[in-house]
C-alpha cells in the first residue's frame, strides 16, 4: 500500500470519526434538555407533593362516626 493510499485511508477514518462525534453531540445535547425537563418536572411535582402533604397533616384527626 503506497503512501498515497494511506493517507486516503486514514483521511476517510477521520472524516468518518468527526461525523460520528458531531452526531454523538447532537445526541448528548437532546438528552441533555430531555434530563432539564424531567428534572423541572420532579421539582415541580416535589412542590405539589409537600403541599399536599402540609395540608394533609393539617386536616382534623379521623375519628369514629357519630353512629358508632
Amino acid at each position: 500500500m503506497g503512501n498515497e493510499e494511506r493517507l486516503v485511508k486514514l483521511e476517510e477514518l477521520a472524516a468518518h470519526q468527526a461525523k460520528v462525534i458531531e452526531e454523538l453531540s447532537d445526541q448528548l445535547a437532546e438528552q441533555w434538555t430531555v434530563v432539564e425537563h424531567t428534572r423541572a418536572k420532579l421539582d415541580r411535582l416535589t412542590e405539589r407533593f409537600l403541599s399536599l402533604e402540609e395540608t394533609s397533616l393539617e386536616a382534623p384527626a379521623i375519628t369514629r362516626p357519630p353512629h358508632y
